[in-house]
């Protein structure tokens, strides 16, 4: 019997983690976007949107392609059972219709939809419970196929989308000569 219920502990302790892993996930996206819009900055408008040959194209599209991506995913989630108040918050935002969308022609534009956004989505990571974690999520793609997932792994897949192409964007600057920021989520892990 002390068997099943460590297992059960050790279960909920994970589920608990991922949780909090979410409250750093969405602090690591604020503090990441800051940092590399300011140093995109530094570009002029022609340079961030030249075409370098990218997945994107661009940075400035590769900057919009997060956007589109996040503001898919969390419309989804918004339809989640707990129906996120934070999430209601959306209908200001506009609505990318395919993976390639530019939501946003001007950076000015850009980069204040940006971080009114993460200020949402840090609100909604902190509104996530373990135990809605572990619901499912029934949702379509962009393609009208439907699939239903876990919640807390398509949680994580919103945020390691966002990572991977940070990345591109890290690449992108550097190849103009910019000195990128630090990316390492460990700058912002608290000591033990």
């Amino acid at each position: 019997m002390l068997i099943f219920f460590t297992k059960i502990h050790n279960q909920m302790t994970g589920i608990e983690k991922m949780y909090s892993d979410f409250k750093l996930f969405a602090q690591y996206n604020t503090w990441m976007n800051a940092r590399l819009y300011e140093c995109a900055e530094q570009l002029s408008d022609a340079q961030l949107k030249e075409d370098r040959g990218a997945f994107f194209k661009s940075a400035f599209a590769t900057f919009n392609h997060i956007m589109v991506g996040d503001l898919t995913w969390l419309r989804r989630f918004a339809k989640h059972s707990q129906s996120y108040e934070s999430l209601q918050q959306l209908d200001q935002f506009p609505v990318p219709t395919a993976l390639t969308s530019i939501p946003y022609d001007s950076w000015s534009d850009l980069k204040a939809a940006r971080q009114k956004l993460d200020a949402i989505i840090e609100e909604f990571a902190g509104d996530i419970t373990a135990a809605q974690a572990e619901n499912a999520l029934t949702y379509a793609n962009m393609k009208g196929i439907p699939a239903t997932k876990n919640f807390g792994d398509l949680v994580l897949h919103f945020f390691n989308h966002q990572t991977h192409h940070r990345g591109q964007i890290t690449t992108l600057l550097t190849q103009f000569g910019l000195e990128t920021p630090d990316t390492d989520l460990l700058f912002l892990c608290q000591d033990a």
